[in-house]
């Protein structure tokens, strides 16, 4: 696993603050939030990221059958907090072979989910939602609301949707493409930062994809 901070938009290292600046530095993208190392798929890892959440943390509740949290990334700092976070998830796709999905909730501006979704970023840019959305999630459990989804061009070796949640980018990137299907379940989202929040959270294997 990755052991040191990164840029959330291109994953490249970074400059980190020093006597003369504040500010974490990318040598292609400037100023930027760090990205930090992925904390490993169990209840420490997770309860540190809700800890630190400035964002959601955003989790399909019940699971699809079969499919386990495979890790947790954030973006920013002990000053900033978590202005980004990142769940990893994997089980078997609908179609054939196993699939996995990350889901990223994030502040305007931050990357990290056009990161994931191939997209030069750092968000889905104007004219993403111009048509009607491919799909609608219910997040926030049963006080929630409806997000609208729209499918954005990315990779061919994956599927990206994004939407707003909470004012917030809420975005899902599932491998391979074809696992794009599994939005159309509609899975319901909770986020574990709710207060009271008692989930028996199964987990697996850390996840590659949050080292790239």
């Amino acid at each position: 696993m990755r052991a040191d901070t990164a840029c959330p938009r291109c994953a490249g290292r970074l400059r980190a603050p020093n006597a003369w600046s504040s500010d974490w530095w990318c040598q292609t993208h400037g100023a930027v939030l760090p990205r930090q190392p992925a904390k490993r798929p169990n209840r420490d890892g997770m309860c540190a990221v809700v800890r630190d959440a400035r964002v959601p943390v955003w989790l399909p509740w019940p699971l699809p059958k079969g499919w386990l949290v495979t890790g947790f990334t954030t973006v920013g700092d002990d000053r900033t907090g978590a202005r980004a976070v990142a769940v990893a998830l994997a089980g078997p796709g609908l179609l054939h072979g196993p699939a996995d999905l990350l889901l990223v909730a994030e502040e305007p501006g931050v990357g990290l989910g056009a990161h994931f979704a191939g997209l030069p970023g750092p968000d889905p840019g104007l004219g993403f939602d111009t048509d009607p959305p491919h799909v609608k999630l219910e997040a926030g459990g049963a006080s929630g609301h409806g997000v609208s989804m729209w499918a954005v061009p990315s990779g061919a070796d994956r599927a990206a949707y994004v939407g707003e949640a909470k004012g917030l980018w809420l975005w899902t990137v599932l491998w391979p493409a074809e696992a794009g299907a599994l939005m159309l379940e509609r899975p319901p989202l909770l986020d574990l930062r709710e207060p009271g929040m008692e989930i028996s959270v199964p987990f697996g294997a850390p996840s590659p994809l949050l080292d790239t």
